[in-house]
């Protein structure tokens, strides 16, 4: 659950990315597009799941996960806006991980 959570966390942000580019705060219509739409649902249903995660699991063990968020988001942006890979991200992304096994490890 703690890693479905996550990953709607991270498409909603490629969502709101994606929104972001069609905004136009000068025309409120624009804040009704599909995208800005879909990526707050998935927040809030990622919120919900948030919710039941931490009903079930302690919070020091949860949110080290939330360090995933910042592989998942560069890879999706990458794989569906078309963004550029840097390879400082990659790097950036393995210390992440190392660092949730670490801290989510029972020693």
């Amino acid at each position: 659950m703690i890693l479905g959570t996550i990953a709607m966390l991270a498409a909603g942000q490629v969502l709101f990315k994606y929104a972001a580019t069609t905004l136009d705060f000068g025309n409120l219509r624009s804040f009704f597009s599909v995208s800005l739409i879909a990526a707050l649902a998935i927040y809030a249903f990622a919120t919900l799941a948030w919710l039941a995660v931490l009903a079930r699991v302690p919070l020091s063990t949860a949110f080290p996960f939330y360090g995933l968020g910042f592989i998942l988001v560069p890879l999706l942006s990458v794989l569906i806006l078309g963004e550029k890979f840097r390879y400082s991200t990659m790097v950036g992304g393995i210390i992440i991980m190392i660092g949730v096994i670490v801290s989510t490890r029972e020693w």
